[in-house]
């Protein structure tokens, strides 16, 4: 089975479990189904975020022909990374809302979240003001590269120096945020199905890419 069909699969499935089978929160109730979404978004941001450092390190590095389809992927995976960084935002917004009562609270998640929007807007600026060539994607791969080292600190470190709203990882055994095995099951469903999700957006944004590199070595 193709990354296609498993996706238009495992999308519908785990829209399905989250409504249907995963039981009420048991303080948010119906509302706190959010989480189903708001942590596999969350998690592909930072996978997006990471590939593109992976990707934009091959650029650098490597002497391969092939180095610029790995700058190509380095901007296609920063991109989606955007894409699911503002919907993680949005997402955890909404959260912050039914759970603390504001829609923003500056905890040390919610911080580092809008810190590396900022970084990301800065290399999609950088990239979008550069003339297309070598020294573009030297420079964007080395920005990258960088930014990309940055995200396991704001992620993973940070919020855990400081006092937090935030739930634990609601993974962990101890988490604060108390889940059932369906509840468990399901978050774990819907991970994997953004999980395909985004690999599905990212060969399809990269062929498309492709694809518009060719359309203007053909104008030119």
């Amino acid at each position: 089975m193709n990354i296609t069909k498993s996706v238009f699969i495992a999308m519908p499935a785990s829209i399905i479990l989250t409504f249907l089978y995963a039981p009420p929160a048991e303080v948010l109730g119906d509302a706190g189904r959010i989480i189903f979404y708001h942590v596999p978004l969350a998690w592909i941001s930072v996978l997006a975020f990471v590939v593109a450092g992976f990707y934009a390190a091959v650029h650098l590095f490597s002497k391969s022909p092939r180095a610029a389809d790995a700058d190509m992927k380095s901007h296609v995976s920063a991109t989606l990374g955007m894409f699911f960084a503002v919907l993680t935002t949005v997402t955890g917004s909404i959260w912050a809302k039914l759970s603390w009562g504001s829609y923003w609270n500056w905890d040390p998640r919610e911080t580092t979240i809008m810190v590396l929007l900022l970084i990301y807007i800065a290399y999609l600026s950088l990239h979008g003001t550069l003339k297309d060539g070598e020294k573009r994607g030297r420079i964007c791969a080395s920005y990258l590269l960088i930014a990309a080292a940055t995200v396991p600190f704001f992620v993973f470190i940070v919020p855990r120096l400081y006092p937090t709203l935030h739930p634990d990882p609601i993974l962990n055994r101890e988490a604060s945020v108390h889940m059932d095995f369906r509840m468990r099951i399901t978050l774990i469903c819907t991970i994997a199905s953004f999980t395909l999700l985004y690999l599905y957006l990212f060969g399809l944004r990269f062929r498309i890419a492709v694809l518009e590199k060719v359309r203007m070595g053909i104008e030119r």
